[in-house]
């Protein structure tokens, strides 16, 4: 899997390690931002092919900047999963709207199954 990027925004780092130690070890390239203006920057950069987005941050929310990764033609393609603590009704209801693959609470599954539902959504056997 090498080359295969994913973009990991969370402002936990606890958990943004977490999840970054699980796909490193599965062979991905991780790139990590802690909020979402610098999530914005990063997947300008690194133009990863799946971004992991948490909604609670301070600053910019997670839809705030999906909502700005989509605006942008570099943005439009990328597969995005929500992995937030919100229930998904409480979610902001233009989420879906934005484009999503997948929303995932983190309570609800272990990061070896977000590590699958990652190579489910990247069709990587």
């Amino acid at each position: 899997m090498s080359n295969v990027k994913i973009a990991i925004i969370e402002d936990d780092q606890t958990i943004a390690q977490m999840y970054r130690m699980k796909l490193e070890n599965e062979g991905f390239e991780v790139h990590l931002a802690s909020n979402g203006s610098d999530g914005v920057s990063m997947v300008e950069r690194s133009q990863p092919d799946l971004i992991l987005l948490d909604m609670q941050m301070p600053g910019m929310t997670g839809d705030e900047a999906l909502s700005e990764i989509r605006s942008y033609e570099w943005g439009k393609m990328i597969p995005v999963i929500v992995l937030t603590n919100l229930g998904e009704e409480e979610a902001p209801k233009h989420l879906r709207s934005l484009g999503i693959e997948s929303y995932i609470v983190k309570a609800d599954l272990t990061p070896r199954q977000v590590v699958e539902r990652v190579k489910a959504t990247l069709k990587l056997g």
